[in-house]
Formats: structure tokens, sequence, C-alpha cells
């Protein structure tokens, strides 16, 4: 099995290439390096830098194509919105053309910033979502759902026939960037330098997280069942950003809170329904919030010496 895994630096990314090397295929990981995972590279693994928009020659077919090459932080997303619907947009296009010429199994890491600011919750994947366009976050949001479309464009036309498309919920856990602006780094790294933690609104907003080898477990899932329907992959326990921040506090030090406004169009819920996932692909994650937490901090503590 020889796979191509776009983003393959990423958090993500990372975890995802060293499972599928534990299972014996050939990885050839393309990304240009604007959002690496500070973890090592993995030696057993072939490293292409390059944008997904203008690739390099990729020598060789590939089986399968994980398409995860997308900036996923919003503070490094808001600062290049077109670079972000770029990606998307052209890169997967492209993306797809070479599954399309390969005849490879094509996945298409989605998020679940497509439902946007939910007037449902928890979010199945028949939910429509509830984007709002001219809001700053739309380069994100829009840029993945036009991915979707794209992905069932070129199924529907037969030209890759075999896709799977995974909506990604809030995934956490080592390798993450500590300032990549998310609130779990965000709120570790505060706390670990003895700073409030920040938090958007008055922290009623809700947020599922999932750990990162859960995550991982259910795309490799997916590309094996054959599933063409979008599938959810996150954790369905909802907690709030205040008591997110009450379980921070309480496993290094409570720091105080410092409240700011909420950004535009920033969700107010977030929690997959994961049916799909548990009926199709017999997933659903494992690791509890506590022990995956307690996991990340010790990772992020190397950074904050």
């Amino acid at each position: 099995m020889r796979t191509l895994v776009t983003g393959g630096a990423g958090f993500i990314g990372h975890h995802l290439v060293a499972r599928l090397l534990s299972r014996g295929e050939e990885v050839v990981v393309l990304d240009n390096r604007s959002s690496s995972s500070p973890m090592p590279d993995h030696p057993e693994a072939t490293y292409v830098e390059g944008d997904v928009v203008s690739p390099p020659a990729l020598d060789g077919r590939f089986d399968v194509i994980y398409h995860l090459a997308s900036v996923a932080s919003p503070p490094r997303y808001l600062a290049d919105p077109i670079g972000t619907l770029r990606a998307s947009s052209e890169g997967t296009r492209i993306m797809l053309e070479r599954a399309e010429s390969d005849e490879a199994v094509f996945l298409f890491a989605s998020t679940s910033e497509i439902y946007g600011d939910p007037l449902v919750n928890p979010q199945d994947e028949t939910y429509a979502g509830n984007v709002d366009v001219e809001s700053p976050r739309a380069c994100y949001d829009e840029a993945k759902r036009y991915g979707e479309a794209l992905v069932y464009a070129f199924e529907r036309t037969n030209r890759v026939p075999d896709s799977r498309v995974a909506r990604i919920f809030n995934t956490y856990g080592p390798g993450m960037d500590p300032e990549d602006g998310r609130v779990v780094t965000n709120f570790v790294m505060q706390a670990l330098r003895g700073e409030p933690l920040t938090i958007y609104g008055d922290g009623s907003q809700t947020r599922s997280f999932c750990y990162v080898s859960d995550l991982v477990d259910g795309l490799v899932r997916l590309v094996e069942a054959g599933e063409r329907r979008p599938v959810n992959l996150g954790n369905p326990r909802e907690i709030t950003i205040n008591e997110f921040a009450d379980i921070v506090a309480s496993k290094i030090q409570h720091t105080g809170r410092d409240y700011r406004p909420l950004p535009q169009s920033d969700p107010l819920v977030r929690r997959p329904d994961i049916t799909r996932a548990a009926e199709a692909l017999n997933w659903r994650p494992t690791t509890d919030l506590d022990n995956g937490l307690d996991r990340t901090i010790e990772y992020l503590r190397t950074f904050s010496a």
C-alpha cells in the first residue's frame, strides 16, 4: 500500500503518518511547512516540501490519498484568508485529479466548521449549517464546504468514485503547536506561565474535544469502511469553555481569567452526533478528556521552561 498524506507534517498529519507506517504502508508526505507540528519527522516516511496548489512532481502511483493540507488554527487562517481558501479549493481539485489519474481512494479532511454557528445541537451530517459568508471565519468554513462539494462532483461524474469526507471536530493531544492559538494550547500554556486564561465571550459557549489517536483511528476506519457519505469524527462529550478552564486550572494552577469580546461568528455550541460513525465505522472515541489532557499537558510543559 502506497499512501500520500498532504499536510502530513501538521499535528493530525503527524499522528496519521505514524499510524500508517505502523501498518506497513509506504507513506509520502506533501507539506509546505506553514503549520508543522513541533514533533520531528518520521524517518521511515518520505517528505516532499511543496504546496498542494502548485505541487512538485510526485513520482509513482498512490493507492490512497489523505488530503489534510490546510491551516486549521484560527489566528493563522485569518492571517492568510486567500491562501486558506485556495488550499481547500484549488488544492483539493488538484489532489482529486491526482486521485483520478492514480485510481486512488481519496479522503478529504473537512471540519465541523462547515456547520458554522449551528442552530441545532448536536450536529449530524444532514444539517446544512449556518455559515456567515461575510465573517472573517468564512475563509476556512466556506473553503471546506467547497472542498466537500468538489469531492462529490468528482464522485458523481465517476472521476474519483472511491472518495470519503471526514468532518473533524476539535482535536487535541501531543504534537500541537503550543502557539497555534486554539483553546487547548492557549489555556494550558497560559496556566503553565502563570497567566490568566483568556476566555472570549462569557465562557458559556461549548466545545467537544477529541483526542488525536481516536481521531486518527476514525480516519483510517473511514477509508477502510468505504462509507461515501460525510462522517462526523469527534467526541460527543460537550462542555462549556468555563468548565474546560476549570479543568485546566485544577491540573496546573489557578491563574485567573481574562474575559474578552466574542469574535464574530464564533460558534456558541459544538457537539457531534456520531451515530453514523458508530454504525458505519464501528467507531467511537475511547480516550476520556481527563487522561488525554494529562498527556497533552505533559507534552506542552516542555515548551514552558
